[in-house]
């Protein structure tokens, strides 16, 4: 199957843009034993201005250098002393925003991920950032890879059947950020309600539903 990758200037904008626009677009990763991935469900913005939690905010150090770089590039940092996390740079280089990818649907490759993280529910593989991480084998070393490259070992692809898939999974729900202390009151937590794969439905105050997003690729 060919994968057609977002562009480069799909990341361009704000991170609070970029998040939800990011749903139902495919993340893809290429393992020495086969492709694998699926539909981003559910996605976190990090912004430059007046976000604390941002990583940014302390500003440019050695573990947060891919944030300050291209967009369209990944930022992928350990957390916790046990797991990976996969963000997607946004805005042009110098401004630092982020979207934290939270979780996806396994569509391709599910033996490929069991083989990392081995679970009895499908569900249970990616419905969180850690997890997705481990299933996918998404560590450091791809940290700052180009999101936008065909042959990239990680990246977003845009999918064919989005319009379909936003509406069977939908409707688009926003509440505030989780697992979290700064600035945790922000309405930049993005997910899919129909999804199974949500990490936590329930936590974080909803503030909204859409029936639909507008598609800025």
């Amino acid at each position: 199957m060919k994968f057609v990758p977002l562009p480069k200037d799909f990341y361009e904008a704000s991170a609070s843009a970029v998040a939800p626009a990011l749903l139902g677009h495919w993340l893809i990763r290429r393992t020495p034993h086969g492709i694998c991935g699926g539909p981003i469900v559910e996605t976190e913005a990090y912004l430059c201005q007046n976000d604390p939690a941002c990583h940014a905010a302390v500003g440019e150090t050695p573990r947060n250098r891919s944030m300050w770089g291209e967009h369209g590039h990944g930022y992928i940092y350990y957390i916790y002393g046990n797991y990976f996390c996969f963000n997607v740079v946004c805005r042009p280089k110098g401004f630092a925003e982020a979207v934290l990818v939270r979780a996806v649907e396994v569509h391709f490759g599910e033996e490929i991920m069991r083989q990392f993280r081995p679970v009895e529910e499908s569900w249970s593989l990616t419905n969180g950032p850690g997890k997705l991480c481990m299933a996918m084998n998404i560590e450091r070393d791809l940290d700052g890879g180009d999101l936008c490259n065909a042959n990239s070992p990680l990246l977003i692809a845009n999918n064919p059947t989005l319009e379909l898939f936003r509406k069977e999974r939908g409707p688009v729900v926003t509440t505030t950020r989780i697992g979290i202390t700064k600035a945790a009151e922000l309405p930049l937590r993005f997910y899919l309600d129909g999804s199974p794969f949500i990490s936590k439905r329930v936590a974080g105050r909803r503030l909204k539903k859409k029936s639909h997003i507008a598609d800025t690729a």
